[in-house]
C-alpha cells in the first residue's frame, strides 16, 4: 500500500513539474500573502477529491470545468475499459473508427444536422485556431479572399496559443506575447454588468450589437468571422448577457456574409441549461445555428483530452477539391483518439439516460436557493447565474483577494478558485443538495475569512 504523504509528493512536484497559468514561485513562498498552495491528489470519487493525508475537497469548478459526472464515474471507466480491449488509437488520416464515426453522427443530431461534420483535434485553444483556419480558409477557397479578419468581444478568451491568442482580450494572457499575435479588432461585450441607468440586459445586448452593426456596415466585406462565448464569458469573470445579443449577431452576420464561430468550450454540453449554449437564442421559434462550434471540456466527461469543431455543410464543401491545397491542411497525431471518443459517447449517453438537462434545472435551483443570502453581504456584487454556472463579484481592493479565498476555501473543504474578484461556481452534475450546501457554506465562510 502506497505510504506516500502530501509532503513527499509536495516537494517531488515543485523540483519537477512546471505548472500552467501559475508563478511558480507563489507555490514556494509558504508565507507570503500571495500564496497558492499546491494540493497533491491521491485519488477522486464523485464531487470529491481526495490527497495523500486523507483530506477531501469538493470540486465545486469541475476541475477548471470539464468534469461533468464525477470523478471515476463508473460508467465511462466500464466503457473506457472496453475500449481499451478493441482500440486505443489509429491515425485519422487514411484510417477510421467506429467511436469517431458514432460520436460524429451524435453531435451532428444534436445540431439537427445543421452543422454535420466534425474535425478533432485534443484542446480548447486548438479547436479555437481551427475554426478560425476554417473560415479564412473558406474565404479563399470561394474566392474571396480579402475576408481575412476576425472579430471578437471585449473580456474575450479562447485559448493562449499564438493562434487563438489573436481572439483573447484578457490582458494577462495576451500582452506578454503581443508581438506574436495577429489581433482581432475587439468589439463591444453585451455583459449586462455594463448597463447604464436603467438599462435591462435586453438594453445591453441589444447596444452591444449595434455596435457590431457599426463595424461590419464599414468593415464587413474585409471580416471572415465573429467568435463569441455564448451567454457566459468565463475568464471575464463569468459576464452573462441576453441571448438577443446572438439572436442579432446571427442575422447581422447573415446579413454581411461573415461566419459566426460560437466557442462553446466552456459553456456547452448543459452547462447553461441547453446542451449548447448558443440553443437559447432563437429566430422565428427555432434555436439559431453558428457557422462552426467549437467543443472541448467537458465533452469528454472530463476525462481525456478531445476537442471538436462542428462545421456546416456550406463550409465543408467548400474544401472539396482535386487539389490537396484546397484541402483544410491541420492535423494532430491524436486526432479522433479512439479512448478519448468513446469517453465523449458514453458521456452523450448518461445525457440521454439520466435526462441530465431536467436534472441540472433542479439543481440550478437549489444552487440559487443556496447562495441567495450572499445577496446581502455588503461587499457582494451581481449575484447572479445561467443554468450550472452561478457568479459574484466582490468589492475588495486587494490584490490577493482570490488567493486568500482560494486558501480558505479549499480550508473548509471546497475547491472555489475565484477570477480575480470574482467567486463562481461550476460543480459536476451529480451533486447532492447536502453537497451543494456544503459549497455554499464553504463560500461564505471563505468570504469573511478572505475580507478579514
Amino acid at each position: 500500500m502506497d505510504q506516500s504523504s502530501n509532503a513527499d509528493w509536495l516537494a517531488r512536484s515543485q523540483a519537477a513539474v512546471w505548472h500552467p497559468c501559475t508563478q511558480m514561485r507563489h507555490h514556494a513562498q509558504t508565507t507570503a500573502p500571495g500564496h497558492l498552495p499546491l494540493v497533491p491528489i491521491a485519488r477522486g470519487e464523485g464531487a470529491w477529491l481526495h490527497d495523500f493525508d486523507g483530506k477531501r475537497y469538493l470540486d465545486g469548478i469541475s476541475s477548471w470545468w470539464t468534469n461533468l459526472f464525477g470523478h471515476a464515474n463508473p460508467r465511462i471507466n466500464a466503457a473506457l475499459k472496453e475500449q481499451l480491449e478493441s482500440l486505443e488509437h489509429v491515425m485519422l488520416a487514411g484510417f477510421t473508427h467506429r467511436p469517431v464515426v458514432e460520436l460524429s453522427e451524435r453531435l451532428s443530431a444534436l445540431t439537427g444536422g445543421r452543422l454535420g461534420h466534425a474535425f478533432y483535434a485534443s484542446d480548447g485553444a486548438s479547436a479555437t485556431e481551427i475554426a478560425l483556419k476554417m473560415s479564412f480558409h473558406y474565404w479563399r477557397n470561394i474566392g474571396r479572399p480579402e475576408k481575412t479578419e476576425f472579430l471578437c468581444l471585449a473580456g474575450s478568451y479562447h485559448g493562449e496559443t499564438v493562434g487563438a491568442l489573436a481572439v483573447t482580450d484578457v490582458a494577462i494572457f495576451k500582452d506578454a506575447y503581443a508581438p506574436l499575435v495577429r489581433a482581432a479588432t475587439v468589439l463591444p461585450s453585451p455583459d449586462f454588468r455594463l448597463g447604464e441607468a436603467g438599462e435591462t440586459p435586453v438594453d445591453v445586448a441589444g447596444r452591444a450589437a449595434a455596435a457590431l452593426a457599426g463595424h461590419l456596415e464599414k468593415h464587413g466585406e474585409k471580416i471572415a468571422a465573429l467568435i463569441v462565448e455564448p451567454l457566459v464569458q468565463g475568464a471575464a469573470g463569468m459576464a452573462m448577457y441576453d441571448p438577443e445579443y446572438l439572436r442579432l449577431a446571427r442575422q447581422l452576420c447573415d446579413r454581411h456574409e461573415v461566419h459566426l464561430i460560437c466557442d462553446e468550450i466552456a459553456v456547452g454540453c448543459g452547462r447553461t441549461g441547453t446542451f449548447f449554449a448558443h440553443e437559447q437564442a432563437q429566430i422565428d421559434g427555432q434555436p439559431i445555428r453558428p457557422d462552426l462550434v467549437c467543443l472541448s471540456k467537458g465533452i469528454s466527461g472530463g476525462y481525456l483530452p478531445l476537442s471538436i469543431v462542428l462545421s456546416s455543410d456550406t463550409i465543408y464543401h467548400a474544401f472539396l477539391d482535386d487539389s490537396v491545397a484546397r484541402a483544410f491542411l491541420h492535423s494532430h497525431s491524436y486526432t479522433g483518439n479512439p479512448l478519448a471518443c468513446r469517453a465523449a459517447l458514453a458521456t452523450l449517453d448518461i445525457f440521454e439516460s439520466d435526462d441530465v438537462l431536467a436534472g441540472n434545472r433542479a439543481r440550478a435551483q437549489r444552487m440559487a436557493s443556496a447562495l441567495a443570502p450572499l445577496a446581502d453581504h455588503p461587499r457582494v456584487e451581481y449575484l447572479r447565474q445561467r443554468g450550472m454556472i452561478a457568479a459574484f463579484d466582490v468589492a475588495a481592493d486587494d490584490p490577493y483577494f482570490s488567493r486568500r479565498f482560494y486558501r480558505a476555501a479549499l480550508m473548509r473543504e471546497a475547491l472555489v478558485r475565484p477570477i480575480g474578484n470574482t467567486v463562481y461556481l461550476m460543480p459536476p452534475y451529480i451533486v447532492g443538495d447536502d453537497e451543494i450546501d456544503h459549497l455554499a457554506h464553504a463560500i461564505r465562510g471563505a468570504l469573511e475569512e478572505a475580507l478579514a
